[in-house]
């Protein structure tokens, strides 16, 4: 099957997240994405978690697939290299590093006008913010965590990273686009804070107290905000997590858990209709005691299997470690075995969109800098010679 950008390049200047998983994606559809590094490696290049062996299952998680070079950027002649590496090549470069004058748009677009040039930033004035500070700033810590917590609980998904990510590829692919049709380069850039905040705008986080007179969204545990859903424990001590989005769901629980006669008289007595998502939502504490009882008298599998015969959205909590040994990881065509120098052999995914029935598998990351030599001299022309002198001088590190 022929990857959709299987014809194009692009040069990634990068650490941590955002940049290197919008590469990563660029990588997994076709494109051949090259990762330049200071020598010795970026920032990021040593982060937990780390294998047995020291290498980072961080770092090769989200290099999967790309090629990497090592050049002193500090150096005019190592700056230069890049320059080259990116005009003379498809003119695309996406990058988080910031105040790199030899690296802006402007720079390049006098060697190339064409030129594609995605700048990753913390806000959108050009300050600096990572995902922890962003979010914080967002209102989400203030909502996360039990009902009853007075103070701020960060969550452990970088969500604005890998969203920010995903933008940046796509903005990639969209210039790609209008490039093709007239010519016309691109200066692109992605802020995280403008993404976590046009997020809790589109989900109405940000609309609500503009519009309803200044009102706050409250802390809710594990409930879902409008909707009926509630964490629940097994007689075996299995945590559940079930959702009723429709009113099918939510009969369907009743029925399940016995509870009919039960609920027909709270819903008397309250004057609800428990048709409605938001009476089910408003009477959730009271409901949950009735359903409570039913998942108390049973085991997870009893549990598992009742369910399994309803239209009842849930899943039994797992940690990472249950999870990678989930048949939806060992039987998952998104998984395929991989062997990473470093890491030896593991499942990693490839491109969750499905094309054509089937995903774009992944690859191993590259060794830090292993492909430098070969890049200079594809790409750029440069003779062993040429190769050994930057090499000597440190201005590269193959």
């Amino acid at each position: 099957m022929s990857a959709p950008l299987a014809d194009l390049t692009v040069v990634e200047v990068s650490s941590f997240v955002a940049a290197p998983l919008c590469g990563m994606t660029l990588s997994q559809l076709g494109a051949e994405v090259i990762r330049v590094d200071p020598i010795g490696g970026a920032s990021d290049i040593n982060r937990w978690p780390l294998a047995s062996s020291g290498t980072s299952i961080y770092w090769t998680g989200l290099n999967k697939g790309k090629r990497s070079a090592t050049i002193d950027m500090r150096s005019p002649e190592g700056q230069d290299l890049v320059q080259r590496l990116i005009v003379e090549g498809d003119g695309i470069v996406v990058t988080n590093a910031a105040g790199l004058p030899w690296l802006s748009f402007d720079k390049l677009a006098a060697q190339r006008p064409d030129v594609i040039h995605v700048q990753l930033s913390g806000r959108h004035d050009g300050s600096t913010a990572v995902d922890y500070t962003v979010n914080a700033a967002t209102g989400y810590p203030l909502v996360t965590g039990p009902a009853d917590h007075a103070g701020p609980i960060n969550h452990v998904l970088p969500a604005w990273d890998v969203c920010c990510g995903v933008y940046a590829a796509l903005a990639i692919v969209a210039a790609v686009r209008r490039r093709d049709q007239s010519g016309v380069g691109a200066q692109v850039s992605i802020a995280l804070e403008d993404v976590a905040l046009a997020t809790a705008g589109n989900l109405g986080l940000l609309t609500e107290p503009q519009v309803n007179g200044g009102a706050e969204r409250q802390r809710l545990g594990n409930a879902i905000y409008g909707q009926y859903g509630q964490d629940f424990t097994s007689l075996d001590g299995a945590a559940f997590m079930v959702v009723t989005l429709t009113k099918r769901h939510f009969r369907d629980l009743v029925e399940v858990s016995g509870t009919g006669a039960a609920v027909s008289a709270l819903a008397e007595s309250l004057g609800a209709d428990f048709a409605d998502e938001g009476q089910r939502y408003r009477y959730r504490d009271v409901l949950s005691g009735l359903f409570r009882i039913w998942f108390a008298e049973h085991t997870a599998d009893e549990i598992t299997a009742a369910l399994s015969a309803t239209s009842v959205l849930f899943e039994r909590y797992r940690t990472f470690a249950e999870t990678a040994k989930d048949e939806r990881v060992t039987g998952n065509p998104l998984f395929c075995r991989l062997h990473q120098d470093g890491l030896g052999d593991y499942l990693a995914p490839g491109l969750p969109t499905v094309f054509d029935g089937k995903h774009f598998a992944g690859e191993p990351a590259p060794t830090l800098g292993g492909d430098t030599a070969d890049l200079l001299s594809a790409r750029l022309g440069l003779s062993a010679a040429d190769i050994a002198r930057l090499s000597d001088a440190n201005t590269i590190a193959c």
